[in-house]
């Protein structure tokens, strides 16, 4: 005779709560959303079991922070929305982090399948599984509460398991609502199991750097995700080759590493005969790795944990698969074994291009120019960061972008957030939140006012939450730049935005402070003083509306249609 099941082994409880079990039974202790039909419930559920729920104003920032958690912990940061038009904002942010392979997953509320499927007409109705697929690494729909913790398991698995990326994880209101018996959620074991390379693929790339004369290591932003820093730091040293970091793998050595060629990243690409790529992808950011930025007889090393990223533009010669940490590992025990020996006369060329460019750089950050530039506004910043350099910099913009990239030194790893593969404005604020909330570390977002206008309301979530982020408003009025004039009638012209907008009065409003800025040392003035506060707050760094170039160091991709022009 079986014994009686106790009443905690049949207690029955609804979806909601099963979801949550199942998120917290596998690490997660943070939500970002937007709550709504039918999620509310799920977010006060989560707050009742202490998971921190943060409420953003927009979809597509909160999915912006989950993607930005995901890359800053390791773990799947969490986007909780509402059904169809909640969905699909926060679809975007979800593709973007498939695209920058950042493990996230958005779960959101949908309609009754049954009504979707004949198209009758439901609240919100929308094939949500479907219209994922295309944008995710893997797309999930539950369709009873007893399915709930597989559902949440498999996501997991999906997110960061091989190459990391966006998962979606459908919840028709029927199955939240809906009750059934409590079992303890599966807890899913080794969701990014190793990936060990063939030793015969180590051997290979040690061949061919034994052969280099002008050796370049270049480091993505792969390669800061996998937290191997250590290790990392070890092989560039050991082969005593100059590294170039990718923006957002800044800080894995820091900028002022002797063996850094980020100052003279133009003659490295285009002379270094063996290339090895560790985590970093030759896309169109690495001009797609062809002539003539690149030698045409470059050859190439890649480490990645994702095979047919290999060949995709230049034909790799010793690919090695697997795992960041292991293959890394892998290669720095084989270098030690070898006859790899740094080349003095490619440092000394290395050097005496640095040494160029920094003085070049150096007269444009001490320009005496007014209003300020792109560059003296920077080099404000750049000083009073170097007495903070706990912390984090997140920049996006086209102008402010590339110059923050080229100005801002990173001296840790995960310190810089942009905008990454995809060029996506509008991450700004939602990576800022996110890192501020993950890390505990002030974060300093360097935003261009365009980019500014796509997230600007959560300056009131950062306000809600007191977190120690200060949002720098690079103000020169315009897309680009502020000074086009339309010929044709009394609009502003397409780039054109409002160069008297202050900037700083919308977060004290919030309660936050504000700061306006229109010289070098009113700059450094408020940002020491925000970063002492570590309260919310905006500097309004107003700018020349006269400088900025169209699309920034994009400027090539907008010829072909001019050239067509009349």
């Amino acid at each position: 005779m079986t014994e009686p099941e106790s009443e905690s082994e049949s207690e029955s409880v609804e979806g909601n709560t099963l979801v949550v079990d199942a998120l917290t039974a596998n690490g997660v202790s943070t939500i970002y959303g937007v709550v709504g039909i039918p999620v509310t419930d799920l977010a006060r559920t989560a707050q009742d079991r202490g998971v921190r729920y943060l409420g953003f104003r927009n979809e597509q920032a909160a999915g912006h922070a989950a993607a930005a958690a995901g890359y800053l912990t390791g773990r799947p940061g969490i986007c909780l929305t509402v059904s169809a038009p909640g969905f699909l904002n926060g679809l975007v942010a979800l593709a973007n982090a498939t695209v920058n392979c950042f493990p996230m997953i958005q779960i959101s509320g949908s309609s009754d399948r049954a009504i979707v499927d004949l198209e009758q007409g439901d609240y919100e109705e929308l094939d949500q599984v479907a219209t994922a697929r295309p944008f995710t690494k893997a797309a999930y729909r539950v369709d009873s509460p007893e399915l709930i913790g597989v559902g949440v398991g498999r996501a997991i698995r999906a997110a960061v398991s091989g190459r990391p990326g966006g998962v979606y994880l459908d919840l028709p209101a029927n199955v939240l609502s809906a009750s059934a018996v409590r079992t303890p959620p599966p807890q899913i074991v080794d969701p990014s199991p190793r990936q060990i390379p063939a030793p015969e693929s180590v051997d290979r790339a040690v061949a061919l750097l034994e052969q280099a004369r002008r050796p370049l290591i270049v480091l993505g932003k792969g390669a800061a995700y996998a937290r191997a820093d250590a290790v990392i730091r070890e092989l560039v040293e050991a082969t005593g080759a100059p590294f170039l970091p990718m923006s957002m793998a800044k800080g894995l050595l820091p900028d002022d590493h002797p063996q850094s060629a980020a100052a003279a990243r133009s003659l490295v690409l285009a002379r270094a005969d063996v290339v090895v790529l560790i985590g970093a992808r030759l896309n169109w950011l690495l001009d797609h790795g062809r002539p003539p930025r690149w030698s045409a007889d470059a050859r190439f090393i890649q480490l990645d944990i994702f095979a047919t990223e290999f060949d995709s533009n230049r034909p790799i010669e010793a690919p090695v698969l697997g795992d960041i940490a292991s293959s890394v590992a892998a290669l720095l025990a084989a270098i030690r074994r070898s006859r790899i020996a740094p080349v003095p006369e490619w440092r000394e060329q290395i050097e005496a291009s640095k040494r160029a460019n920094i003085k070049r750089m150096d007269a444009q950050l001490h320009a005496d120019v007014h209003p300020m530039d792109f560059a003296v506004a920077l080099r404000a910043i750049r000083d009073v960061l170097d007495d903070h350099r706990d912390a984090i910099v997140v920049s996006e913009g086209a102008n402010t972008l590339d110059s923050a990239r080229n100005i801002i030194p990173i001296y840790a790893p995960r310190h810089r957030l942009d905008a990454g593969t995809w060029g996506v404005m509008g991450v700004g604020l939602g990576y800022a939140i996110a890192a501020a909330v993950e890390t505990g570390e002030p974060v300093v977002a360097i935003e261009g006012d365009s980019a500014f206008g796509f997230s600007g309301m959560e300056i009131e979530t950062i306000c809600r939450y007191k977190l120690p982020v200060v949002v720098i408003v690079f103000n020169n009025g315009g897309v680009y730049r502020g000074d086009e004039v339309n010929a044709h009638s009394d609009d502003p012209a397409p780039t054109v935005l409002l160069h008297s907008s202050r900037y700083d009065t919308l977060i004290e409003a919030f309660g936050g402070i504000g700061y306006h800025a229109e010289t070098p040392a009113q700059v450094a003035a408020a940002l020491r003083s925000a970063l002492t506060t570590a309260a919310p707050a905006l500097i309004d760094c107003v700018i020349d509306p006269a400088v900025g170039t169209e699309s920034g160091h994009l400027q090539m991709l907008n010829r072909p249609a001019r050239e067509e022009e009349p």
